[in-house]
C-alpha cells in the first residue's frame, strides 16, 4: 500500500514538474501560390507533394503579350524623351532668337524714334519749300508782268534795249527759281514719305520681334506638359516590366508542394490559387496545455516530442512561445464571433473544465521529409 502511494506521488510530481500533453499537432508555415498575371500555363515544373529548393522554377505563363506590352511602354517612353530633347533644342534656339528679338526690338524702337524725328524735319522742310515756291512764284509773276509793261515802251523809246534785256533776264531767272522751288517741294515731300516709310518699317520690325519673343516663351511653356508625362511613362514601363517578370514564378524558400490544383495548358487567373507551398525550414508543434500547467513552462525549456507516425522516435524541441489568448468557454460567456484567437478545445478533467493555451515548440533539426502538417503529437516539457 505504501509503495502504491509513493508511486502515485512520484507520478504526480513528474507530471507537475514535467508537463506533458498529447493534445498537440505538427505545424509549419505555408502559403498559397497564385499567379500575378493571367495567361495560359506553358510550363508546370512541379508535382503534388514534390520537394523544391529556393529559387527553383515552379511554373511559367505565356509571356508574349507582356513582352509586347513592355516593348510598347519602352518605345513610348523613348518617343517622349525624343520629343523632350527636340523641344529643349528648340527652346535653346528660341532663347537665342528671343535675345536677338529683344535686341531687334530695342534697335527698331530707336529707329522708329529717329524716323519720327525725321518726319518732323521733313515735314518742316516741305512747309519751307512750299513757302519758297510761293515766294518764287510771286516774284516770277511780278517779273513777267514788268517785262510785259516794258516791251511796248521800247518802240516809243521810253526804255532802252538794255533795260528791256534786264527785265527779260530777271523774268527768266524768276521762272527758273519757280521751277527749282517746285523741285525742292517735290524733294521735301519725297523725303517726308521716306521718313514715314522708315517709321512704318521700324514699327513692323518691333511687332515682328515681339512676336518672336512671345513665340520663344510659348516654346518654354510647351515643354512643361511633356516633362509632366515622364513619371507616367516610367510607371507604365515599370508596370509592364513587373508583369513580364511575374510570368515565371520561382520558389521563395525550400518547400514542399501540396494541394496542386492545375495542370499545364490550363488558363491561369490572377489571384486564383494553384497549389500550396509548405515552408520546410522550420517546424513546430502546437501543444495545448491546461492553464494550471503553464506556470511550469517557460521559454527555452527542453521538450521531448513524439509523433504518432513514429511513436518510438523522440524529436528534440524547445519552448518558443506561450499563448496569451484563446476563445473563452461559450458555456460561461456565450458564443463569441471574434476572429483571431485560437480555439483550444477543453477536455473533461475530474469536474472542472480547464482552459487550454497553445504553446509553440520549435523542433530542432528535424530529418528532411520527416514531418507533416497536422501530425498528432505528444510532448513532454522538462522542468529541469
Amino acid at each position: 500500500m505504501a509503495a502504491a502511494v509513493v508511486s502515485g506521488l512520484l507520478v504526480i510530481q513528474n507530471t507537475t514538474q514535467d508537463p506533458r500533453t498529447d493534445d498537440a499537432a505538427v505545424l509549419a508555415n505555408f502559403i498559397g501560390i497564385a499567379p500575378v498575371v493571367d495567361g495560359p500555363l506553358t510550363e508546370l515544373r512541379v508535382k503534388d507533394n514534390q520537394a523544391v529548393r529556393q529559387g527553383e522554377l515552379l511554373f511559367a505563363i505565356d509571356d508574349a503579350p507582356y513582352l509586347y506590352a513592355l516593348q510598347s511602354a519602352k518605345s513610348q517612353q523613348a518617343a517622349l524623351e525624343g520629343q523632350i530633347a527636340n523641344m529643349q533644342k528648340q527652346i535653346l534656339s528660341q532663347e537665342s532668337a528671343s535675345r536677338a528679338a529683344q535686341a531687334a526690338i530695342r534697335t527698331s524702337e530707336a529707329s522708329s524714334a529717329r524716323a519720327a524725328a525725321s518726319i518732323g524735319q521733313a515735314d518742316a522742310a516741305v512747309n519751307q519749300s512750299r513757302a519758297a515756291l510761293k515766294q518764287a512764284t510771286a516774284e516770277a509773276a511780278y517779273a513777267n508782268n514788268n517785262l510785259a509793261r516794258l516791251e511796248p515802251l521800247l518802240a516809243k523809246h521810253f526804255v532802252t534795249v538794255d533795260q528791256l534785256d534786264q527785265a527779260k533776264t530777271n523774268a527768266d531767272a524768276r521762272s527758273e527759281a519757280v521751277r527749282q522751288a517746285n523741285a525742292q517741294v517735290a524733294l521735301s515731300e519725297a523725303r517726308l514719305q521716306e521718313a514715314k516709310a522708315q517709321q512704318n518699317q521700324a514699327t513692323a520690325t518691333v511687332e515682328q520681334s515681339s512676336a518672336q519673343f512671345d513665340q520663344s516663351k510659348a516654346a518654354v511653356e510647351l515643354l512643361a506638359p511633356l516633362t509632366a508625362q515622364r513619371e507616367g511613362r516610367a510607371a507604365a514601363v515599370k508596370t509592364a516590366q513587373y508583369n513580364y517578370e511575374h510570368c515565371k514564378v520561382y520558389a521563395p524558400f525550400d518547400a514542399r508542394v501540396t494541394n496542386l490544383q492545375i495542370s499545364e495548358g490550363a488558363y491561369a487567373h490572377i489571384g486564383q490559387k494553384m497549389f500550396t507551398l509548405i515552408d520546410v525550414r522550420k517546424w513546430w508543434v502546437i501543444a495545448n496545455f491546461r492553464e494550471s500547467q503553464l506556470k511550469h513552462i517557460t521559454l527555452g525549456k527542453h521538450v521531448d516530442v513524439y509523433t504518432m507516425s513514429r511513436a518510438s522516435e523522440r524529436l528534440d524541441g524547445e519552448v518558443e512561445s506561450i499563448g496569451y489568448g484563446v476563445l473563452p468557454d461559450p458555456n460561461v460567456l456565450g458564443s463569441l464571433t471574434q476572429e483571431g484567437l485560437p480555439d483550444a478545445q477543453r477536455t473533461l478533467n475530474w469536474v472542472h473544465l480547464a482552459s487550454r493555451y497553445p504553446v509553440r515548440i520549435l523542433i530542432k533539426n528535424p530529418e528532411a521529409g520527416r514531418l507533416r502538417i497536422g501530425e498528432t503529437s505528444a510532448v513532454i516539457v522538462h522542468g529541469k
